[in-house]
């Protein structure tokens, strides 16, 4: 399953995209969401870094990284 993996900035809690990271990669078919969001912040290099989910609506997922004005989306491609 290929996912993709974006970071951004966030102005007034939301996503700014000033500047922004993207990645592909993949994940074995059947991956948990926890699984998911383990490899998207391994593939952006902020592995260890705290983030919690803002919103899920099935395809996409969103989660802010504690303390920075930062977040990150992790969506299915297809």
């Amino acid at each position: 399953m290929q996912i993709q993996a974006e970071m951004t900035d966030t102005f007034g809690g939301e996503a700014n995209y000033s500047w922004v990271n993207r990645q592909r990669l993949t994940v074995k078919d059947g991956a948990t969401d926890r699984q998911i969001v383990i490899a998207a912040k391994k593939a952006l290099g902020i592995t260890g870094v705290k983030a919690y989910k803002d919103w899920d609506i099935g395809d996409e997922q969103r989660y802010s990284i504690s303390g920075a004005c930062v977040c990150f989306f992790v969506s299915i491609v297809y």
